[in-house]
């Protein structure tokens, strides 16, 4: 059993910084691409940063050069440290990770945190 714990969530002024934390913990191999998504009131689930094992982070166009996506493998983590935030910026913000649960496996299984809230007040 995999699960994904996110962490870091509340409320911030404009302008202020949050720094989110997803935890995987569970029978691991090996964690190849970590993400983070956000769903705002009445919009969809939209993807945010990815984090891969090989490769530079990837970025939404809206968060690019405010959010910063690292890992710590060692420790199955994955932040999300998010400067210069916007109103807009509020939403429910979801871990994903594509795991691998063996050696032998040659697929990864797909999870989901079950989200941290973050409140951007003008």
């Amino acid at each position: 059993q995999v699960q994904l714990v996110e962490s870091g969530g509340g409320l911030v002024q404009a302008g202020g910084s949050l720094r989110l934390s997803c935890v995987a913990s569970g029978s691991i191999f090996r964690i190849n691409t970590m993400r983070w998504y956000r769903q705002a009131p009445g919009k969809q689930r939209e993807w945010v940063a990815t984090a891969s094992n090989t490769g530079s982070p990837n970025y939404a166009d809206s968060v690019k050069g405010r959010f910063t996506i690292s890992r710590d493998n060692a420790k199955n983590t994955v932040i999300l440290q998010m400067n210069s935030l916007k109103p807009e910026d509020t939403a429910v913000y979801y871990c994903r990770a594509e795991i691998q649960l063996g050696s032998h496996l040659t697929y990864d299984y797909d999870y989901w945190g079950q989200g941290t809230q973050v409140t951007v007040s003008s």
